[in-house]
């Protein structure tokens, strides 16, 4: 085995090559949502099979009807050694307005230590990191190795459960290391021990058979983005909390979070004030929240004097651990169908859930972790939740119920995840290359 020297140095020597994987990744268009080219999904995934097979992987691709193909590299444990498995997943979501880039997202690009582009941080860095910890043992790791890479996670996993169905008997392991969640701060390492869950629905009213003039018939006649607007309004009380009736509420650890530095992280102009009550933390982790994900109406350019008929809305729920997800639709759906006014029609479609997750954080493999980060970072890992919902560990949590899981990765709060300047810190991709490099040498004890 390599001293923590030795692999830092190694770590060092590689990031080169690392760092031109990344950018080969994030140069693919691997936009996992419908509308888009699936091609280059399995482009991205050959390119993800290629640098693992680069860095000492058996690797093929793993199939499923109607699903991206996903990436299995394998590297058999020595006697007596555990097996990790280390998950990723090369989809990317949609750039948005490219407009509002200051580059091109899918051409990498360097500034102020940070490399830029779509995936660059969610999560073809977390590829690259398995990569770059396999490397760093010189493709021998002192464990057992297996990677799991798939290629829809942006799009909710909707066929992660027959992957690991299927291949599952492939994939078993110790420990599962599933690289998509970040840091607590640029420089401070997380280890994310909780996970919102999500449900969302799309929410249409009507209240006419077609649009009429809104000088003639406007007064006595609402129209129904109005009514769509006064629906919406309804989820929200007037400090900000969730109104929905029932949904779990629970408390986190504060940690050192201000309010001036979550405003810097999110851009949060001056005169807006932070809503709802209780810790940010609390908020942000243990609570409901409700945004309103987009709305179908006329556009400003197209928008005339008339009555519109009807309008469309999706909106999205996040809900904290203890909330069974299917109430909690439930509680959405008859929430926004008892606050139409007007007698107007409505008709509400779920559109997907994903459950809510708290992590152990106990054991050989955590103690592994914690260690291993102690040594390559300056400061000391944080144990944190995380707002957003990742409904494919409680696909893993359930197949493989006796693994350690262990959420890491290495974005931060400034990396811009599905916003456009996406970008990952250097610095961090390679400590978080070395973090896992030393995980895998302290598992192997």
């Amino acid at each position: 085995m390599k001293t923590q020297v030795e692999l830092g140095a190694r770590v060092r020597e590689l990031m080169p090559t690392v760092r031109g994987d990344l950018e080969t990744l994030v140069r693919i268009p691997s936009i996992s949502h419908p509308g888009h080219d699936p091609r280059e999904l399995r482009r991205s995934a050959e390119a993800t099979a290629t640098i693992l097979g680069a860095a000492g992987c058996e690797t093929r691709l793993l199939e499923i009807e109607g699903a991206p193909p996903a990436v299995l590299g394998r590297i058999p444990a020595p006697a007596g050694a555990p097996t990790v498995l280390l998950y990723a997943h090369h989809d990317v979501q949609p750039t948005g307005a490219r407009t509002l880039w200051h580059s091109d997202p899918f051409e990498p690009i360097e500034k102020d230590g940070r490399l830029y582009g779509r995936g660059s941080s969610d999560d073809k860095c977390g590829v690259v990191i398995h990569a770059g910890a396999i490397r760093a043992h010189d493709g021998h790791p002192p464990v057992g190795v297996t990677v799991f890479v798939e290629g829809e996670e942006e799009w909710g996993s909707p066929n992660l459960g027959k992957f690991l169905a299927r291949y599952g008997d492939q994939l078993k392991a110790d420990a599962v290391v599933l690289a998509d969640s970040g840091n607590w701060r640029t420089g401070q390492p997380g280890i994310t021990i909780s996970l919102r869950g999500i449900v969302a629905c799309d929410i249409e009213v009507r209240t006419l058979d077609h649009a009429v003039h809104s000088g003639e018939f406007g007064g006595p006649v609402p129209d129904a983005l109005t009514v769509l607007a006064k629906t919406l309004a309804s989820l929200h009380d007037e400090k900000g909390n969730v109104a929905v009736k029932g949904i779990a509420t629970g408390t986190a650890d504060p940690l050192d979070l201000t309010e001036e530095e979550l405003r810097k992280q999110t851009g949060l102009r001056p005169s807006v004030r932070l809503i709802g009550d209780g810790g940010i933390t609390d908020r942000m982790w243990m609570r409901p929240s409700i945004s309103v994900l987009g709305i179908d109406a006329p556009k400003l350019t197209e928008s005339t004097n008339q009555l519109v008929p009807s309008a469309k809305a999706r909106v999205s729920m996040r809900i904290p651990p203890g909330q069974d997800h299917e109430a909690a639709m439930q509680a959405l759906i008859d929430h926004l169908r008892s606050h139409v006014p007007w007698g107007a029609e409505v008709k509400v479609e779920p559109r997907g859930a994903g459950r809510p997750y708290r992590v152990k954080t106990e054991g050989k493999a955590y103690d592994a972790l914690r260690a291993a980060f102690k040594e390559a970072f300056p400061k000391p890992a944080v144990e944190m939740g995380q707002g957003g919902s990742i409904p494919f560990v409680f696909d893993f949590a359930k197949a493989f119920p006796n693994a350690a899981l262990l959420l890491t990765g290495a974005s931060d709060p400034f990396s811009n995840a599905h916003s456009e300047d996406e970008s990952v810190d250097l610095g961090d991709l390679e400590r978080s290359v070395l973090a896992e490099a030393l995980f895998l040498q302290n598992l192997a004890g």
